[in-house]
């Protein structure tokens, strides 16, 4: 069915806790023309969807929907729907029962979870406190892109504690279910009840908390509720794309408490990461995958895990549709339109303006001989990006440098490799540039 497949498609790109509160409750109704009618369970879904993912389901419908070059989506709330909600007798979204797994996804495991470099603390950390009787690092702060496994690993410790011991209390949430809950507490003058729902439990786990930003109040009572778990030695777990100092628009005694215990940052995958979680995957499935066909994979679709696995699992169903083994030709057919969205042609150029523009450089300077550590080590730097991200040789690089040689450009990569590996700040600047690259 046509709203199935939508669900689908925005699922893969959203995950799984934020389908579940925030697409998962509506209900399509009709389509006129260009036009699709969707009902909302709730005013509050309703504001919410068209504040942030309106523009997702439309683009999901239309790519379902060939014939339509447009798509627009009518949301209404149900009247009936929303005079139950009133009356605090049907919710929209389900209160969290601390104590319960029902927020919980069982398919995340630390089993099926591959590790690299790039996540290597965030498991070992993720680890320790799920196997652990005591609170280790309180809170566990992990951040990192969309799609590179913070989710997965909150799941995944939530599974371990309640499979070690099903009587400790945890709860799992998005920041966005986090604060529907607190303004439905608020609209019922119950506001008693949801510090008693939240502050009484053993673990806390909290989503994307980027998404407070918007939300003072709610940054107030979790707050509140953060220092109360902290008191009574409770663990809280939290995510965000982006580390406790770099959020917006979030309270400063906020971050600081956040910064308080670990903070553990989940780089960009490497091939040999994305090549791994390939693997492992069809592993775990009943699928014959040729490992030319993972390399391809893993060579292409660089944006995340979602992605990745998405492609992989987009693979396999066509293979059994049409009956025919996988192999490269079928990849790239059944693939045509990911593959085309994922090439980025980087050039020497946007290598060069981007750096320079992040260390408050002119282009010329990177292309002088300044042997200055403020000038040096972002040359460096720009050298190393364009050996990774273009076809260029060595000597093609030095020389869109001032005409260095090549074993110039050799030392430049050597050295950013050894310095990403002892010097964290250093690490996180090289992988904050490579983010600006892959989304300019």
């Amino acid at each position: 069915m046509l709203w199935d497949n939508v669900c689908n498609k925005i699922q893969a790109q959203i995950g799984e806790a934020e389908f579940k509160s925030w697409i998962k409750p509506l209900v399509f109704k009709s389509i006129d023309n260009d036009i699709v009618c969707i009902e909302c369970p709730s005013l509050f879904i309703k504001n919410w969807l068209e504040a942030n993912l309106v523009r997702t389901l439309e683009n999901c419908l239309t790519s379902c929907l060939p014939d339509l070059k447009t798509v627009h989506i009518k949301l209404i709330v149900n009247s009936n729907r929303k005079n139950k909600e009133e009356n605090n007798t049907t919710p929209a979204i389900p209160a969290t029962d601390p104590g319960s797994s029902q927020n919980l996804d069982t398919r995340y495991t630390f089993d099926n979870f591959v590790v690299g470099k790039p996540n290597e603390l965030a498991y070992a950390a993720a680890q320790k406190i799920a196997e652990s009787q005591k609170v280790q690092f309180n809170p566990l702060f992990l951040y990192g892109g969309v799609g590179l496994g913070k989710t997965h690993l909150m799941h995944a410790i939530a599974n371990r504690i309640k499979q070690a011991n099903p009587k400790r209390r945890v709860v799992y949430l998005s920041a966005e279910q986090f604060m529907y809950e607190f303004i439905k507490a608020i609209r019922s003058k119950d506001t008693m009840s949801f510090k008693a729902q939240f502050r009484n439990i053993d673990v806390l786990m909290v989503d994307d908390v980027q998404f407070f930003s918007t939300a003072n109040a709610t940054q107030e009572e979790f707050f509140h509720t953060f220092n109360v778990l902290i008191d009574n030695n409770k663990q809280i777990i939290i995510s965000a794309d982006k580390s406790p100092s770099d959020l917006e628009n979030i309270e400063e005694r906020l971050k600081s408490r956040m910064n308080w215990g670990l903070v553990a940052d989940i780089h960009p995958t490497t091939y040999e990461l994305r090549l791994g979680i390939l693997q492992n995957k069809v592993e775990r499935s009943e699928y014959s995958v040729p490992n030319t066909v993972l390399e391809f994979l893993a060579c292409k679709i660089t944006s995340n895990v979602r992605e990745l696995e998405g492609a992989l699992n987009r693979v396999m169903a066509h293979a059994e549709l049409v009956g025919k083994d996988i192999d490269l030709d079928l990849v790239i057919y059944a693939l045509k339109d990911v593959l085309k969205a994922q090439e980025k042609i980087i050039t020497v150029g946007d290598i060069q303006e981007r750096v320079s523009e992040y260390y408050g450089l002119k282009r010329s300077d990177l292309k002088s001989a300044c042997r200055r550590k403020s000038i040096s080590r972002p040359r460096q730097m720009a050298m190393y990006f364009c050996k990774q991200m273009t076809p260029m040789s060595l000597p093609e690089i030095g020389r869109e440098f001032g005409g260095k040689d090549h074993t110039s450009v050799l030392y430049a990569v050597n050295n950013v490799e050894k310095l990403r590996k002892l010097d964290p700040h250093f690490s996180q600047e090289l992988d904050t540039l490579l983010r600006m690259l892959n989304a300019s």
